[in-house]
C-alpha cells in the first residue's frame, strides 16, 4: 500500500497526515499588487481567510493542485510552474514577468526555496508574508505503516515529522518528492526520487511500475 503524509485525498493512497498548519491572518491589501505567487494550496486557503480581495489580483503558482484551489475559490490564474521547485519558478517568472511589477509572494513560515530573495536579487519589486507555519501533528494517535509500505515523503517537514514518531523499517520503500525532500531524509535509507512530479503523478508512477 502506498502511503501519502498530507490530508490531500489521492486515488489509490492512504492518508496517514504527519503536518497540520495554522494560519496567520493579518490584514493584507491585496489591491496594491499586479500578481501574488503561491507555492501551495496552504497560502491560497489563507488569502481566502484573509480578504477575497485577493481574487483580482492574478496568481502565479507551482502545481496543478494549487491551481485548481486558486480556480475554485473564485481567483484568476496567470502562470503555473512547468516544474515543482521554487528555483524554477523564479527562474520561470524572470524569463516572462516584468521586474516593475510588484509581486506579493505568500508563503509558510518556513520556506525550502528563498524564492523571494531569488527574485529581488533579480531586480524584480517583491514582499513577502508569512500566512501559514506547519508543524508535527501529535505521535499519540498516529499507528505506524505496515510492513511492506511504499511511503512518499513530500516536504521536508513530512520527512522530520514522520521519524519524530516513528522508526524506519526496512521493509519499507521510500520515495522523495523532489531533491530538497530527499536531502533531508535521514542519511542510509534508499529512496527514488519523484523529480518533478505531482502527489497524485508519484502515485501512478509507482503503481504503474
Amino acid at each position: 500500500m502506498v502511503y501519502i503524509l498530507s490530508s490531500t485525498p489521492l486515488t489509490n493512497a492512504r492518508q496517514l497526515p504527519m503536518i497540520l498548519q495554522r494560519f496567520i491572518l493579518e490584514p493584507i491589501d491585496f489591491l496594491v499588487y499586479d500578481y501574488l505567487l503561491f507555492t501551495s494550496k496552504n497560502a491560497v486557503t489563507a488569502a481566502q481567510k484573509i480578504s477575497p480581495s485577493w481574487r483580482s489580483v492574478p496568481s502565479i503558482v507551482i502545481g496543478e493542485a494549487t491551481a485548481r484551489k486558486v480556480e475554485d475559490l473564485g481567483g484568476r490564474v496567470a502562470y503555473v510552474a512547468s516544474r515543482f521547485y521554487g528555483d524554477d519558478l523564479a527562474q520561470e517568472i524572470v524569463e516572462r514577468f516584468d521586474p516593475a511589477r510588484r509581486y506579493l509572494f505568500l508563503r509558510p513560515k518556513v520556506v525550502a526555496t528563498d524564492l523571494g530573495g531569488i527574485l529581488r536579487a533579480k531586480g524584480f519589486l517583491v514582499d513577502e508574508r508569512i500566512v501559514y507555519e506547519t508543524f508535527c501533528a501529535p505521535c499519540h494517535d498516529r499507528r505506524p505503516p505496515p510492513k511492506g509500505s511504499i511511503i512518499i515523503f513530500s516536504s521536508p517537514s513530512t520527512v522530520r515529522c514522520f521519524f519524530r514518531c516513528f522508526t524506519w523499517d526496512e521493509s519499507y520503500r521510500a520515495y522523495a518528492l523532489g531533491t530538497k525532500t530527499a536531502e533531508a531524509l535521514p542519511e542510509g535509507i534508499a529512496y527514488t526520487l519523484c523529480q518533478g512530479r505531482s502527489l497524485q503523478e508519484c502515485v501512478d508512477l509507482i503503481l504503474g511500475q
